[in-house]
């Protein structure tokens, strides 16, 4: 259970003030008529159930303004829901690392491969989108069902310089946007927009961002940003880091598709020059951007260990999470916990 207004708990502080100045009226009570020389000796012949009687009402009472007060701070469960509503975004990076022989034939054709065999091996009715990323993040497809056009789109890629990966979950954001009308657009500085409230921890969307890189954010959003904005609209967001520990020289073919052949400058530039790309794999960053957004991060070294990856990332079991307010709940307990008190305060009278 969680609270949409924790801060309204603090009054629970009145419940202890209550008890003391309830304590402080009894000690404060003096004999009406007759003097005894211990007060023990009355306490010892008052029957137990007559001290019962004399203090369980306010015991009732307490209970109930606990209750009404814990209804102010709007109590709320989240709760599991099945859904065929399910939008999964493949963000894959396409800078010029990719172009890396040690996974043959690259990199970047292996993570083609293995996307294109996510994509056949999904459900008919799951929207997919493909969103690429380098320098600057584009959404290659936006999401649909069309199994087809969303391998074409995949076989489409071709690398960039650097590598951006908060813009790429930025770019996925977005994408999702504009197929759920729950999920607000990210915000970025210069477009217009504002932030919405965080939704309740654990209340995630049935929509999944799968993040593929091999190397080290190295130009727009800080990616722990782009992954707050993601938490913050139930996003989860799945990492993997894809390449092995040696890494490997980069492919001819692949790498013409720079503009001015060399990417220059970034992570690895010198390792360009020499035709090789060793294995920059920031995994301490994607392990944030992972648990922040309620994710995993998954590493794989080789082209079956991506598929394995891929294949068991949890797409059949989404669910989608709805925040069911249960404050009315606490308000009826604790209305009828004072009627009891009152009650029982009229039938069992203080002894004189």
């Amino acid at each position: 259970m969680t609270f949409l207004w924790l801060g309204l708990l603090a009054l629970v502080a009145i419940v202890p003030l209550l008890i003391a100045l309830y304590a402080w009226a009894i000690r404060r009570r003096r004999p009406s008529a007759a003097r005894y020389s211990s007060l023990s000796l009355i306490r010892d012949a008052l029957p137990g159930s007559s001290r019962f009687r004399r203090h369980f009402p306010f015991a009732l009472f307490a209970a109930a303004v606990t209750a009404l007060i814990v209804a102010l701070g709007r109590p709320a469960m989240v709760l599991s829901v099945p859904t065929n509503q399910t939008t999964i975004i493949l963000a894959l990076d396409v800078s010029g690392s990719m172009c890396s022989t040690d996974i043959l034939p690259t990199r970047l054709e292996a993570a083609e491969d293995a996307a294109a065999a996510f994509v056949a091996s999904q459900a008919s009715n799951t929207q997919i989108g493909i969103v690429a990323f380098s320098g600057f993040a584009a959404v290659v497809q936006p999401p649909t069902t069309d199994q087809r056009t969303l391998t074409d789109a995949i076989r489409s890629l071709t690398t960039g310089r650097r590598t951006g990966i908060g813009s790429g979950i930025l770019a996925a954001i977005d994408a999702i946007a504009e197929v759920d009308p729950t999920i607000a657009r990210s915000v970025l500085p210069g477009r217009p927009g504002t932030e919405p409230a965080p939704v309740v921890p654990g209340a995630y969307a049935p929509d999944i961002i799968v993040l593929l890189t091999d190397g080290a954010n190295n130009t727009g959003p800080e990616p722990a940003d782009a992954a707050r904005q993601a938490a913050d609209r139930g996003l989860r967001v799945y990492t993997i880091g894809f390449g092995s520990e040696d890494g490997g020289q980069l492919d001819p073919v692949c790498r013409r598709q720079f503009l001015g052949n060399e990417p220059g400058g970034g992570i690895g530039g010198p390792a360009f020059a020499a035709g090789g790309f060793p294995r920059g794999i920031d995994e301490p960053t994607l392990r944030v951007v992972a648990d922040v957004t309620g994710g995993t991060y998954y590493p794989a070294a080789s082209a079956a260990e991506l598929e394995h990856v891929l294949a068991g990332l949890p797409t059949t079991l989404i669910t989608k999470h709805e925040v069911v307010e249960v404050s009315a709940g606490f308000v009826g307990l604790g209305g009828a916990l004072a009627a009891f008190a009152l009650l029982l305060g009229r039938l069992w009278r203080p002894l004189p």
